[in-house]
């Protein structure tokens, strides 16, 4: 079995692969002070409650946006699996794609995560759309490269950020207004987030294809990407398990390696 972790900004995710489908998810805050023991017993106790045995562990694979999580990930498969995880962005790691970008840029893990797992399921000519603490468009070639991409300010950073900028706006839940024009000062703010995000989504995807001069096909992912797919046409298809599909993909193609 592939224990396949995404570390991000806010969350963690630890997904079990059987080798023919994902049996288990878990999702736990992301804490770089978090120890590998800790993982384990967190771990430990939430695979025997679904009935599954740690000791079936064979491969796992990490992809993370906050370097100084990894040290103990890769402490805790080396001493709780007896194997040596296979981490994105390492030189070791082999991704079955090309990266077209600047040289010396360096490319987040989950956004080359997204590219193999959306080239795999749905081809190329691909434009992905991950709703996360940044909100991200990353191109994928015809031939599945990653080319580059768009970088924006996340939903939920967002309204954090017009929170502290005016002590008198309150917090509020992401939602799809009733209507557009707001009666109060929470609708107001709801209809502004959510058809804001809804405009700039349609608008950036629309000047990607037009610069491109050809159709691409639009794959929304992260936990906010059902929500915003109601508000628009511009998500063609909506795939909150894109980024650990690419990375059960990205171990096939190093298979053994974390064996090494």
């Amino acid at each position: 079995m592939l224990l396949a972790i995404d570390v991000g900004n806010t969350n963690t995710l630890f997904a079990v692969h059987d080798g023919q489908d994902f049996v288990a998810q878990w999702r736990c805050a992301t804490q770089p002070q978090r120890t590998a023991d800790e993982y384990f017993v967190w771990l430990d106790a939430l695979m025997k409650h679904t009935g599954l045995d740690p000791k079936g562990i064979t491969d796992v694979v990490v992809s993370s946006v906050v370097p100084r999580v990894l040290f103990n990930l890769r402490v805790f498969s080396q001493r709780y699996f007896d194997t040596r995880a296979l981490v994105v962005g390492r030189d070791d790691c082999e991704l079955g794609i090309d990266v077209r970008v600047d040289p010396g840029t360096q490319v987040g893990a989950d956004r080359l995560v997204n590219t193999v797992g959306a080239f795999r399921l749905y081809g190329g000519d691909l434009i992905v759309v991950d709703f996360g603490t940044a909100t991200t468009f990353d191109v994928v070639g015809a031939d599945g490269a990653y080319e580059g991409g768009v970088i924006a300010p996340g939903v939920n950073l967002s309204l954090e950020a017009l929170h502290m900028a005016a002590a008198a706006l309150p917090h509020i839940d992401v939602t799809k207004p009733a209507q557009v024009v707001g009666q109060n000062t929470v609708a107001c703010m709801q209809s502004g987030i959510f058809w804001g995000y809804v405009g700039l989504v349609e608008g950036i995807c629309q000047r990607i294809a037009e610069e491109r001069d050809r159709r691409m096909q639009v794959i929304g992912t992260g936990g906010l990407s059902t929500l915003f797919a109601q508000g628009t046409k511009a998500l063609d298809i909506i795939d909150t398990d894109l980024t650990i599909h690419g990375l059960v993909h990205i171990n096939e193609t190093n298979r053994g390696r974390n064996h090494e």
